[in-house]
């Protein structure tokens, strides 16, 4: 029998509190399966498909109920409350999930969703993680030039934001490709700029340098629009200032500016830039 798995027990034996299940073959282990979960109709000998989990007094139990997550997978739960332990979360089940504080890479609150995976504790218990980048598959059918929707789990100032894309695969947003500040539960939409060896995604908040150039381009001209036509500083500006005004690294900014300067749209003067 596999705690925190569905699978399928024989039914073995009816009590009035509900019916004792076995594994095939083995009479010896058996799980009690509540009344009210028992299938309409089943009878000693039928095979039930079950999940397995641990009641309020630490015994194995099982249900029917399909869970939001099983063992080693990952999922967005829900926050229900917060405890003297950690935040307990609704996976589906009638108990909720302890996600512990020691598993909690930001803390949650009531309300809150968190990416978590499913695991077993010291004690043999059932948890929930936030650390879940060892349990992100790398089998995605994604590839290069892909656009893909995901969900930032981590944040590293060596590395970038890791994603979890579809909530399951795991990416990675290197620090060069940041073009904005993220957060940890931030959605983000990327493109797959490559596929490693491994199956691990990276990614990119950027698109193909063309098409980039031409978004960047028609932020600041909605910038300039707003600003009574202008912008009150150049590409002389500083890497800050730009980054501070428009989100854009300074040559993202030059680029864009370039593209503008070309189409005829803008004059550059000593300290602005002005729509024609």
């Amino acid at each position: 029998m596999e705690l925190g798995k569905k699978q399928k027990l024989v039914y073995k034996r009816k009590e009035e509190f509900g019916v004792y299940l076995t594994e095939k073959g083995n009479d010896e282990e058996r799980v009690l399966l509540p009344a009210k979960q028992v299938p309409a109709g089943a009878k000693i000998g039928d095979e039930i498909e079950v999940f397995l989990y641990k009641d309020s007094k630490d015994r194995l139990i099982a249900t029917t109920n399909s869970p939001l997550l099983t063992l080693h997978e990952t999922a967005v739960l829900t926050v229900k409350e917060v405890g003297k332990i950690g935040a307990f979360l609704d996976w589906g089940l009638e108990k909720d999930i302890l996600l512990p504080f020691a598993e909690q890479t930001v803390r949650v609150k009531a309300g809150d969703k968190a990416l978590v995976a499913l695991y077993t504790d010291k004690s043999d218990r059932l948890a929930a993680t936030m650390k879940v980048y060892k349990y992100l598959k790398q089998d995605s059918s994604y590839k290069k030039e892909d656009h893909v929707d995901g969900l930032v789990y981590e944040l590293s100032d060596n590395f970038g934001a890791f994603v979890a894309v579809d909530n399951k695969y795991s990416g990675l947003i290197a620090k060069k490709e940041l073009t904005t500040s993220l957060k940890v539960g931030d959605r983000v939409k990327a493109r797959v700029i490559s596929v490693k060896e491994d199956g691990k995604l990276d990614l990119s908040l950027r698109e193909k340098a063309p098409i980039q150039i031409s978004l960047d381009a028609d932020v600041l001209v909605k910038m300039m629009k707003e600003n009574g036509g202008k912008l009150d500083f150049s590409d002389n500006a500083s890497p800050e200032l730009i980054k501070e005004e428009t989100g854009m690294s300074k040559n993202q900014f030059k680029r864009a500016v370039g593209n503008l300067l070309k189409s005829g749209k803008i004059e550059i003067l000593e300290n602005s830039i002005k729509l024609k």
